[in-house]
Parts: C-alpha cells; structure tokens; sequence
C-alpha cells in the first residue's frame, strides 16, 4: 500500500468532487477520525519531550502580522471586504490538527510538529477573538464570549484526544504501546477524513457560488497565492531551525474546517470560499510531495 500513498490526495479530490453531496451528508463522521488520528499521534510522542521553539514563536508571528497586515492592505488598495476577510481567516487560520500525518511522512521531526499544533490552536483562541472584536457582524459579542467559543470547538477536536493520550500513558501504559504500534493506521483514518472534508468543501462552493462568481474567482486566487506564501515561507524559516518540513507543513496546512467555521459565525460567510479553496490547493501540494518523496 505505501507506493499508492501519493494518489490517495488527488483520489480524495475526484471522489469529493463526485460524490460531495454524499460527503457532506457523512461529514459529521470527521471530528470522530480525527479524534483517533490525534489519539494515535499523542500516543506515539513523548509528550516530556514537547518544548516551545523559536521556530514556534516566528511561525505564530507571521500567522498574527500577516493575516491582519494583508487585511488592512487589501482594503487599502481597495479589495472587497469579503477577499480581505477570507485572506485574514486564511492565514490566521490553525493548523490542521492531523498535521503531523503527512508531515512525519515527509520527514519532519514528530515533536516539532505536535508542539506547534497545540501552541498554534492556542495562539488562534487568543487572536481571533481580538480580530472580531473590530471585524466581521460580531464585532459587538463581547471577548470572552467569542473566546469561549472558540475555545471550546478547538478543544473538542485537541483537547480531548490529548488528555486521553495522557490518561493512558499514565493508568493504562500497556494500551499505550499498542497503539503506537498502529501510529501508521491514521494515514488511512486521514485519507477518509480528508475525503470527506473536500467533498463538504467542494459542496460548500456549488452552494456558495450563485450570483457571487466574481468574489469567488479572487477568492480563488488569493486562496492559491497565499497558499504558496506560507508553504513557502514555513519551508524557508523552518530551513533556519534545520527542519524546513515541519515549518513548511505548520504554516501551511491548515485546519479548513475550522476556519470554514469561524468564517461563517463571525465573518460575511461568503469569505470561507478562500479556506475551500485553500484546502484543495494545499492537498494538491502535499499529494505532489508525497509523490516526489516516493520518486
């Protein structure tokens, strides 16, 4: 099965692209895969071993400056609003919670990798509240309000499978060990969470993108240049600290779903259409790595 691992991607996306009625239908099934693709990676890290880097603190940097210095830069050359706020969403969006999938199959350093997940995901609770506190319909939802909010859909999705990670690891070490033993199963938990997540997603547009073809087209283009910058500049800055994998992989793969979400609570919805773009260009990307590494 490991030479078919660099189709699984652009598979994925056909299939969603077919079948995405089906795959919105079945998408409430994603926060369940995740939950053990998260299992399984906590379980196969030495969480004494986690530590913030200075790598950690240049990634949340950019994630912070650029989301809101290329909204306010946009609206100033005199984008619309909905470009600016869905290149804001995009770029502060989290990174995937399944990151490290792809990413230690790349060659990242696994540690690395789950630290900034969950500094990342922190980072946003604290930020994104700040943002829509002067943007978006819910500027008068007072912070704490918006931070619970937040907080709460990033800590099902993190919180949960880290706490049984650690439970485990410390009443139940014998389960522990099985379960790394099966750390590569969450490539295939992955590949139908990510199945389905495009399928939603290519469903998103068709419902989306009535009367709102131009908006849609430079969401597009922004979601793909932007894509580009951050793949990019993650590689470059991660290249620094001796891991360009890793910084590429965290800047650049994001959660899309719930930036989707965030998009659609506290922005003008049509705005999420860059993250569904953003999710099909980034899989693309790592489909085309994958397929270099194989070669």
């Amino acid at each position: 099965m490991q030479k078919y691992r660099s189709y699984v991607l652009p598979v994925a996306i056909v299939l969603g692209l077919l079948l995405h009625e089906w795959c919105a239908f079945l998408n409430f099934l994603v926060p369940y895969l995740i939950f053990c693709i998260l299992l399984l990676t906590f379980c196969a890290v030495d969480i004494k071993r986690l530590r913030m880097t200075m790598l950690d603190v240049w990634l949340m940097l950019f994630q912070i400056v650029v989301s809101l210095g290329s909204y306010l830069l946009l609206l100033w050359f005199g984008a619309s609003d909905i470009v600016a706020q869905g290149v804001l969403i995009g770029v502060v969006c989290p990174v995937a919670s399944s990151v490290a999938v792809i990413s230690v199959m790349l060659g990242a350093n696994r540690e690395t990798v789950t630290a900034y997940t969950i500094l990342g995901n922190l980072m946003v609770v604290v930020v994104a509240p700040i943002y829509f506190s002067f943007i978006g319909i819910h500027q008068d939802m007072p912070f704490l309000q918006s931070f619970w909010l937040i907080f709460k859909k990033i800590s099902m999705v993190l919180g949960l499978p880290l706490l049984a990670a650690l439970a485990l690891e410390m009443f139940w070490p014998k389960a522990t060990e099985v379960l790394r033993k099966y750390k590569g199963m969450s490539f295939y938990l992955w590949a139908v969470a990510l199945l389905l997540t495009l399928g939603k997603t290519i469903d998103f547009i068709f419902l989306h993108g009535e009367g709102n073809w131009d908006s849609i087209l430079w969401l597009g283009v922004s979601a793909l240049l932007f894509c580009i910058i951050q793949f990019g500049f993650g590689r470059w800055l991660g290249g620094k600290y001796g891991d360009k994998i890793s910084g590429g992989q965290l800047l650049g793969q994001k959660n899309t779903a719930m930036g989707i979400w965030m998009a659609n609570y506290f922005l003008t919805p049509l705005a999420s259409v860059f993250l569904a773009f953003y999710s099909v260009f980034q899989n693309l990307w790592n489909s085309w790595q994958m397929w270099r590494l194989k070669k």
